[in-house]
C-alpha cells in the first residue's frame, strides 16, 4: 500500500525508515519531510496542519495508511478530518489526543482512576495560582503549561521567587502562548526518569521496549530544557517487577480510563515515568512517538511497524506478537550551538555517506533541507546519530564514534548521553 507520514523530524525520519523495511509498503510520501527523508520517501509540500490539503491528497495519491507523527496535527483533529473522508489513518483522535494536548485534562483522568502520579492543583486564574504558591506550596515545586509546548512547558521551581517568575512566564507573559492558559502546579518528584512507548488500538495495549531521554541542553543535565538532547534503550532500571506493576496500574487502566469516558485511544501513548521510592508514576502522556525515544526504539523493534499500525487501526492488536531485538541502542543529537535559545541556520553540512550500508549505524534527521544540492542546518536539533550494539556500553561507544562523522560549523552535542548506565 501507499504510505503518507505526516511530520518533519527525526522521529518522522526513523518512522519513514522503519515503514521502508515492511513489505507492506509501496510508494512512502512524507508531507512536509526533511533533507534525510527525501532519499526514502517523496517529500511533499503540505504542512502539518492543512489538514484538508493532506486528506486531499491521500485520497488523490490512493494512501493506504496515514501515519501522524506530530502532536499539534493530532490536538487539532487531523485524524477526525481523515475518518470522516473514510481514509485509513494512524493515530488518536481529537478528543483522545487531550490525553497530550492538557495536563489539567490528564491528571484529573489520573486521579479519577487512580493511576499513580504525583500530587497536583490546576489553575486558570494567575491571582489563585499565586495566592496557592504563597501560602500552600512546598518547594522544589513543578509548574506546567496545560497545552503543547514543543516538550518545553515545564518548569522546576527551587524556591517562592522561581515560582512566581515561573507563572509570570507561562500565564502572565504567554511565553509558551495560549498553553499557558491554565497551569498545573504539581509536586516535585524524584527517582529515575524512564519512556515507554505503547501501541494501542482502543483497548489492548502493547507497550514497547523503554527508553530514557535527556531533555537538558549541557553536560551533567544542566541548562535549559530542549525536545531532548539525546536518549538510550533498554533503561537498566526499568526492572521485570516494574514493567509488570506499570501494566496492571498504569498501562491498561489509562486505556480503560479512556475508552470509559467516550474517548478511545487508537495509536500511541507515551508513557513518561518517575521510578520514586513509592514506586512508578507518571509525570506526563503524550499522544505519539517520543523524540528522539522514536530513534532508540524502532531501530530495535523486530515486528513490522505496517502490520502493528494496521492492528491498532483495525482493533485487532490482541493478534500481534510484539517482539523487540535482545540488544542496545543510544541516540546522540547533534543540535546547533546556542540551541534552545537562538542558533544560526543554513550551514552545509557533510559526512552522510559515511552511514551507507554501516549495520547498526543511523543518522535521522530532525533540522535539515536541501538548498541547492547540498544539505544544510534547518534547525536546533539537527540530527540524531544512532547506533545499536550487544548491551548500552558497546551502544554508547558506537554512537559517539559515529557522531565525529559527521561535520558543520557550529555542531553542538552533549557529551554524557547514557551516563546512568554506568550507576546501573
Amino acid at each position: 500500500m501507499n504510505i503518507l507520514i505526516v511530520g518533519s523530524g527525526g522521529r518522522e525520519h526513523a518512522i519513514a525508515w522503519s515503514v521502508a523495511k515492511s513489505p507492506l509498503a509501496d510508494k512512502i510520501y512524507c508531507a512536509p519531510g526533511n533533507a534525510g527523508i527525501a532519499e526514502i520517501a517523496e517529500c511533499v509540500p503540505i504542512g502539518a496542519m492543512e489538514f484538508e490539503k493532506l486528506a486531499d491528497f491521500a485520497e488523490e495519491k490512493k494512501i493506504g495508511l496515514t501515519i501522524i507523527g506530530m502532536d499539534d496535527p493530532l490536538v487539532g483533529g487531523v485524524v477526525d478530518v481523515f475518518e470522516e473522508r473514510g481514509l485509513k489513518v494512524f493515530g488518536p483522535r481529537r478528543n483522545a489526543a487531550i490525553l497530550e494536548g492538557s495536563k489539567a485534562f490528564s491528571k484529573d483522568l489520573m486521579k479519577k482512576y487512580h493511576i499513580p502520579t504525583a500530587a497536583y492543583e490546576n489553575f486558570t486564574d494567575p491571582a489563585e495560582a499565586e495566592e496557592y504558591l504563597k501560602t500552600r506550596a512546598k518547594f522544589p515545586i513543578v509548574l506546567k503549561a496545560d497545552g503543547l509546548a514543543l516538550g518545553k512547558g515545564v518548569l522546576i521551581c527551587q524556591d517562592l521567587a522561581e515560582a512566581l517568575d515561573g507563572l509570570k512566564e507561562i500565564m502572565l507573559d504567554k511565553k509558551f502562548g495560549s498553553a499557558g492558559n491554565a497551569m498545573v502546579i504539581e509536586e516535585f518528584m524524584t527517582g529515575r526518569e524512564v519512556s515507554v512507548l505503547s501501541f494501542v488500538d482502543g483497548k489492548t495495549i502493547k507497550p514497547m521496549t523503554s527508553a530514557q531521554d535527556h531533555k537538558r541542553a549541557l553536560d551533567g543535565d544542566r541548562g535549559l530544557n530542549t525536545g531532548g538532547m539525546g536518549t538510550f534503550s533498554p533503561s537498566p532500571f526499568y526492572t521485570k517487577e516494574i514493567d509488570e506493576f506499570c501494566r496492571t496500574h498504569i498501562y491498561q487502566p489509562t486505556v480503560d480510563a479512556m475508552a470509559a469516558e467516550g474517548r478511545p485511544f487508537k495509536g500511541i501513548i507515551f508513557f513518561g515515568l518517575m521510578l520514586t521510592a513509592d514506586g512508578p508514576k507518571v509525570l506526563e502522556y503524550n499522544a505519539r512517538f517520543g523524540d528522539p525515544e522514536a530513534q532508540v526504539v524502532l531501530p530495535r523493534m523486530k515486528t513490522d511497524i505496517l502490520e502493528v499500525m494496521s492492528a491498532c487501526v483495525d482493533g485487532t492488536l490482541d493478534q500481534v506478537d510484539l517482539q523487540f531485538e535482545d540488544n542496545a541502542a543510544v541516540c546522540v543529537v547533534l543540535a546547533s550551538d546556542g540551541y534552545p535559545v537562538s542558533y544560526e541556520k543554513g550551514i552545509p553540512m557533510s559526512g552522510f555517506e559515511k552511514f551507507k550500508d554501516k549495520e547498526g549505524y543511523y543518522c535521522f534527521h530532525a533540522g535539515t533541507k536541501l538548498s541547492d544540492g547540498r544539505i544544510v542546518t534547518n534547525g536546533g536539533r539537527v540530527v540524531g546519530i544512532t547506533a545499536t550494539g550487544m548491551d548500552l556500553k558497546d551502544a554508547r561507544k558506537n554512537a559517539y564514534e559515529a557522531t565525529e562523522w559527521i561535520e558543520f560549523a557550529n555542531k553542538y552535542m552533549r557529551h554524557d548521553i547514557g551516563k546512568a548506565i554506568d550507576e546501573a
